[in-house]
C-alpha cells in the first residue's frame, strides 16, 4: 500500500466552504459517489488523467466497495437516526457514532483503492470540471451541471 496523499487532500477539499453540501446533494439527490468526485478533483489536481476509461474503472471498483461496505453502513447509520424507544437515545447515538466511524473508515479506505489505481501525474493541473463530468458520466444517473460547476469552482 502507498502512502496516503488522497486521504488528505479529500479531507481539505471536504473541508472548504460550500463543498460538503454540494457533495451530499450530489450523493443524496442525484445518486453520485462522493469518493468517486473527490478522487477525480485530486487527479485533475495533481496532473493525472482523468480519462473516461480510468474513471469508469475507478467507478467499477468504487461500486464494488461501496455496495459490499459503505452503503450498508450508511443505511445502518441512518436507520439509527431516529429508531428506537423513548429512553433509548444515549445508546443509540453511542452505536450511531460507531457506525458513523465504520463507514468513514470504509471511505478512507475506498479513497486509498482509487488512489492505488491512480495513473501517475503526466503535467500540469487539469480542468477539474471536466474531471467531474466524466467521474459523475462513469458512475452513471444524471446529474445536475450546475452542481458540478459550483463544486468545481469551490475546490479550485
Amino acid at each position: 500500500m502507498t502512502a496516503e496523499a488522497l486521504w488528505p487532500y479529500a479531507l481539505e477539499v471536504y473541508g472548504r466552504e460550500g463543498v460538503e453540501p454540494l457533495l451530499l446533494e450530489l450523493q443524496d439527490a442525484h445518486g453520485q459517489c462522493v469518493p468517486l468526485l473527490l478522487w477525480s478533483l485530486w487527479m485533475s489536481a495533481s496532473g493525472r488523467s482523468v480519462a473516461p476509461a480510468t474513471l469508469r474503472s475507478g467507478a467499477e471498483l468504487a461500486r464494488a466497495w461501496q455496495d459490499a461496505a459503505v452503503a450498508p453502513l450508511r443505511t445502518i447509520r441512518r436507520d439509527l437516526k431516529n429508531a428506537g424507544r423513548a429512553g433509548t437515545e444515549p445508546a443509540r447515538e453511542r452505536l450511531r457514532g460507531g457506525v458513523q466511524a465504520l463507514e468513514l473508515e470504509a471511505e478512507r479506505m475506498l479513497l486509498q483503492m482509487l488512489q492505488d489505481v491512480s495513473p501517475a501525474p503526466t503535467g500540469p493541473a487539469g480542468d477539474r470540471l471536466v474531471g467531474l463530468e466524466e467521474a459523475a458520466l462513469a458512475w452513471g444517473g444524471r446529474c445536475p451541471a450546475e452542481l458540478l460547476r459550483r463544486l468545481a469552482a469551490a475546490t479550485t
